[in-house]
């Protein structure tokens, strides 16, 4: 039986690094995890792997992390695109609650003045035009990709699948690329301008909406006082899995490519953040040698996909472009439109 084929793509919000059990840090920004990530282009070229980086006013804005970035943006394995974090990207606006750390909570006003300002200092500093973008602790609605499609962006990866919170959500979003509507960013739409390819996330089993509507059940009270989702997780029955190495385990990321593939998914696309490069800043990853261990996880679920499938390494906007140029966009309309 032939392989089947699929892109794989890799990013990472590279930002500032800080206790996420902390207030949202508004000056004297620590990007040090930074220094990490020439080691970490380097071990990803040695994989094939093209990786995206989703930079943020920090970063970009620190005389030593930008000129580390300066040369990650002149590799023909790498692209730069944007990542607005709210509190650390001006104009400013006071403190920045949770509320007001996802960009889908801003007034119009101040989402345009502050994606102007990253835009353009990405521009000055890198010498590249950012055409694809993530928000920062995810979330998107429609006035904001239309935005971006008026600044040329050509891509979003705001969409985390299976994910919401009492700020947003974004179930009912496809698993895999589409084009969103403005006036829904979780459907399809008719505009062909931007494509929306979300992270790959998903569980151990391959109906997704079931297992996600049984997941949601069983975590919401007087259920969850029992703890059956750390049943279920323990017994494999059910299990919700992330494709990031700072968050799961390579053996169970393998099971997800597993489950991404039998379900026709073009795109399998890791993430992680940089912060999670060095060891204890996040509250994240919490492992002693955090750099080498998801380092390790990378590389044993690349192998194991390149077993399963014949595997395209692209950054997020090649990505795109290649789903254009073969017109797989198009099937991907046709396939969501049965699937749902």
């Amino acid at each position: 039986m032939a392989k089947q084929n699929v892109i794989f793509v890799l990013t990472i919000d590279t930002e500032e690094e800080w206790s996420w059990d902390d207030e949202f840090p508004d000056d004297n920004f620590s990007v040090r995890n930074v220094d990490k990530l020439p080691d970490f282009l380097t071990f990803c070229e040695g994989l094939g792997i093209k990786t995206t980086y989703f930079v943020d006013y920090a970063v970009a804005a620190n005389k030593h992390s930008k000129t580390v970035m300066q040369d990650i943006a002149r590799s023909r394995y790498a692209e730069i695109g944007a990542h607005l974090h709210p509190w650390c990207n001006p104009p400013y606006y006071g403190k920045t609650t949770e509320l007001e750390s996802h960009v889908i909570n801003l007034p119009d006003e101040q989402v345009i003045a502050k994606l102007d300002a990253l835009t353009e200092k990405l521009i000055k500093e890198f010498q590249v035009i950012p055409r694809s973008f993530r928000s920062g602790r995810w979330g998107i609605d429609g006035r904001t990709l239309k935005l971006l499609e008026t600044r040329g962006y050509q891509v979003d990866s705001s969409v985390y699948p299976f994910y919401k919170n009492e700020y947003f959500t974004c179930e009912g979003a496809p698993e895999i690329p589409y084009y969103p509507s403005f006036d829904n960013p979780l459907v399809t739409g008719a505009q062909r301008n931007l494509v929306e390819i979300p992270v790959s996330a998903g569980f151990n089993r391959s109906c997704f909406d079931f297992a996600n509507k049984v997941h949601n059940t069983l975590s919401a009270p007087p259920i969850s006082w029992f703890k059956p989702i750390g049943l279920l997780w323990h017994t494999h029955a059910l299990r919700k899995i992330y494709l990031s190495p700072e968050l799961t385990r390579a053996t169970d990321m393998c099971t997800l490519v597993d489950v991404c593939l039998k379900n026709q998914h073009p795109v399998i696309h890791m993430y992680l953040h940089s912060s999670s490069l060095i060891d204890g800043v996040t509250g994240l990853l919490n492992n002693h040698e955090a750099y080498s261990l998801i380092c390790d996880r990378i590389a044993r679920t690349v192998k194991h996909l390149q077993g399963q499938a014949n595997v395209t390494f692209s950054t997020i906007t090649e990505a795109a472009r290649l789903l254009q140029q073969t017109g797989d966009t198009e099937a991907l309309l046709t396939w969501q439109n049965a699937y749902e």
